[in-house]
This record gives structure tokens, sequence and C-alpha cells, in this order.
């Protein structure tokens, strides 16, 4: 841990106060669009939970990975950037490496997972038929599993957790391969098992799947069967899933690049400014998946639009009827008069009055049973031939 001093050196920003300026509020966007979009993904998901499909739980996981990551790094990443040094601590800085760390291999083992799914439905559709929800909740619990060897090692000493290079925010200490060989195998066994083991399986499931694609097509145009739903339905979940694995490849794969120099190489001679960019790339992986499938899945957005139509007819509903309550308070003053049909009975149905003359009472004067019906600002007689149902009686007075 070393000295007070040396931990306060540690934690102060070896960055411009512009540049932390700038990274605290490209995190604050982060934050919010994450917050929002991740948030919303899920409750749709919520929403249809009973028509899921097995590959759309990856989905599922990868939003509740990039929530985990957003609600356990911005929120300290980013009074952090704007007061030019980490303010934490030591002990927060290890927490907050650690989720760093459990976060981002978890979304990288959901795609790669994802990506194996997806090539077993394509390419092998009777295999891919029989994968069910219970075989992708299995797998799910592996993804976790999988990221969470990786993220303890370092506090159970295999490799280090400590301050960035540019001070404000923690991870991996890419500079200790330089002199510990415990943390060179960590960090080896970390780029090759959690990063070019999982790009190479996604690179060979989508060109293998894209291969079967254009050899199948035209068999497919020929051939219409209770089937053609349901390929169509993997071909967009397969196009969608390549989006979000290029979005977030290309967000981490610049940290890693820096990260690997670091470690391998001289690392007193890479930047901070080189690790505080990569990082911004890094968290902006937090926002693609929502992005991506509320706006392009088709299931995902009639659901959002169709809870969205619901909302806001409630909020016009409840508005229509606060007015209508609001006018029926000047005509009506409910369980304190009775309402008196023509027959000389009464009703419970409140009194009727005209608002514009003061309130004089109307009076029926035919001998058949009627009932006034407030329209506008007057009252109107129509006759009562039977017992009013209780739906129609609101509309009595």
């Amino acid at each position: 841990m070393g000295n007070a001093s040396d931990t306060s050196d540690a934690f102060a920003s070896t960055i411009s106060k512009e540049n932390d300026l700038l990274m605290g509020l490209l995190y604050s966007i982060f934050c919010t669009l994450s917050l929002a979009g991740n948030g919303v993904l899920l409750l749709v998901a919520y929403r249809k939970r009973l028509s899921l499909k097995p590959a759309e739980f990856f989905i599922i996981n990868l939003s509740i990975s990039d929530l985990g990551m957003t609600l356990s790094l911005f929120p300290l990443a980013i009074p952090s950037a704007f007061s030019h040094r980490w303010l934490f601590g030591e002990v927060t800085c290890q927490v907050y490496a650690m989720c760093g760390v459990l976060f981002g291999l978890c979304s990288l083992t959901n795609l790669t997972a994802l990506s194996l799914v997806c090539c077993l439905k394509v390419c092998f559709p009777n295999h891919g038929n029989k994968f069910s929800s219970s075989h992708a909740c299995f797998m799910v619990v592996g993804v976790w599993c999988y990221s969470s060897v990786f993220a303890v090692g370092p506090l159970a000493q295999w490799g280090h957790y400590s301050a960035e290079p540019y001070g404000t925010a923690c991870c991996i200490d890419w500079r200790a391969p330089n002199h510990e060989l415990s943390a060179l195998s960590y960090i080896v066994c970390l780029f090759l098992f959690c990063y070019a083991l999982p790009c190479t399986i996604i690179f060979f499931s989508y060109t293998f799947i894209l291969l079967t694609v254009r050899g199948s097509r035209q068999a497919v145009q020929q051939h219409v069967s209770p089937q053609t739903k349901t390929t169509n339905a993997h071909a967009l979940i397969v196009k969608l899933s390549v989006a979000v694995c290029i979005g977030f490849l290309g967000a981490w794969t610049p940290y890693a690049i820096v990260a690997m120099w670091a470690a391998f190489g001289d690392a007193t001679t890479v930047p901070a400014t080189a690790f505080a960019l990569a990082a911004i790339f890094a968290k902006s992986s937090t926002i693609y998946n929502p992005i991506v499938y509320l706006l392009c899945k088709p299931n995902f957005r009639k659901c959002l639009y169709r809870d969205t139509s619901t909302f806001r007819q409630m909020i016009c509903r409840g508005s229509s009827r606060l007015d209508r309550g609001e006018h029926l308070d000047c005509a009506l003053q409910h369980n304190n008069k009775d309402t008196h049909f023509s027959n000389g009975q009464q009703g419970n149905y409140g009194a009727c009055f005209h608002c514009s003359k003061g309130g004089s009472q109307s009076h029926p004067s035919t001998s058949q049973r009627t009932a006034c019906i407030l329209t506008g600002s007057t009252c109107r007689e129509v006759a009562v031939l039977h017992q009013l149902p209780p739906k129609l009686q609101a509309d009595f007075i």
C-alpha cells in the first residue's frame, strides 16, 4: 500500500485540469444515457418476460452488467475527475477496480456466449432448437463465475489493483509485470482468456454464421415453411448481436492496446493521457446495448411503444377526469341533497344545479320518472324506465 505520501501522490491527477473536467463531463453523459437506456431495456424485458427467447437472456444479462458498471464506477469517477484527484481512499480504490474488471469481463464473456448460441441456432438448427431457457440461465451463471475468477484474483495477490496512471480512477496495476512474476502471469492469462480467446470465438462464430446464411439463402427463398418466421427472428438477433459486439470491442480495444503496451513494454513511456482516452472509450461501452436493441429490435420497440402509449393515455385520461371533476364541483353538491324524481321518489345520485344561474335547483315537470343529466353547464331530463346499472349511475345526477 505504501505510506500516506505515496498514496496521496498515486491518487493525484497526472493530466491537466481541463482534461479532467472534460472527462467528468463525458462520464456524466455516459452515466445518464446508460441509466436511462439499460433501465428501459430491463423494464421492457420484464414486461415481455413470458415471451423471451433463450438468446435474449444474454441481452438482459448484458444490460445488468452494464448497469452494474454504471452504478459502481461513475458515481466515484465523476466527482474524482471534477476534483482533479481520486477522493475515496485505498480500500474503495480496490473495490472500484474489482467492479470494473468484473462487469467488463462479464460483458465480454456474455457476448462470447451469445455468439456461440447464435451460431448453434443458425448453423446447427437441429441442436439449436433444443436450446432452452434453462440452458441459457445455466450459461449466464457460468459467465458470472468465469468473470469472478479474474476479478477476485488481484484481491488474492494474483496480480494487483492500483490507481490508474492518470490518477482519478483505479484498475489493474499494468506496471506491476515489469517487476513481479505473479503479476506478469495474471496479465498474460487475462489477455489470453479474457480478450484474445473471446474475440477469436466471436469472430469465427459470426464468420461461420455469415457463410451458412449465404449458402442457404436461395433454399430459404424457394422454400416457405412454418420455420421461416423463426429463421428470420434468429437472423435479426444475429445482426443485432454483431452490432453490439462491434461496439463493445471497438470501445475496449484501445484500452487493451494501451494496457498491453504498459505491461509488456516500458511502462514509463506510456502517456497518462493515452490511458485517460482509452478509459473514456471503455466506459462508453455501457450505452451501446440498449441503443441497438431498443431502436432496432422490433418486439422490444413495439413493447416500448405500447407501454409509452398506455402511459400517455393514462395521463390524458387522468387529466380529463381532473378537468371534469373541477367542472362538476361547481355544479354538484354530492351527499348534501337527494335527487328528486318526478314521481316523488328520491334517489342518491346527488343534486343538479345550474352554475351560471347561481345554483337554482332544476325540478322535472313531467309525470314520468325522470333524472337530470349535466351537459356542459346545463341540466336536461331523461326518462328512467328501469333501475340503472352501476356503470351508468355515474353518468346520471
